[in-house]
């Protein structure tokens, strides 16, 4: 176990994972993310949790891990585009894929979003495209 995976009171593995699963998801969202936003945000808890643990890991753990937390950060950036109007908010909790991925005839509603879209709060953005619409 090395110095990164404890982390208050974490389960050994608990930073390796949670890296493992955020480079996961962005690998996911940059292919097309498949659509569900209360999935999105479950699947984004992964990085919650790094943002929860990362100011409690030793100086020393986090100067080693952050280039690699920056490039996933990146990657997610440019995969993915902001919300209208929802300025100030958590970098990765306030952005929609690019890229959505719905099964095959599903259409959208009237603001252009696949089913499951209902929860969002603004109009689909023209940066967002979505494959059965």
């Amino acid at each position: 176990m090395t110095d990164a995976d404890r982390w208050a009171g974490g389960s050994p593995g608990a930073i390796s994972r949670s890296v493992s699963q955020w480079r996961q998801l962005v690998d996911e969202v940059e292919a097309g993310y498949s659509w569900s936003a209360p999935e999105l945000s479950n699947d984004l808890g992964c990085r919650r949790e790094l943002a929860r643990a990362w100011p409690e890991l030793p100086a020393a753990v986090r100067t080693a891990r952050e280039p690699e937390l920056r490039e996933l950060d990146d990657r997610f950036r440019a995969a993915t585009a902001p919300w209208p109007e929802h300025g100030g908010g958590v970098r990765w909790l306030d952005r929609v894929p690019r890229l959505i991925e719905v099964e095959a005839g599903r259409p959208c509603d009237e603001r252009g979003w696949p089913p499951g879209g209902e929860m969002m709060p603004f109009a689909k953005p023209d940066a967002v495209r979505v494959s059965s619409c």
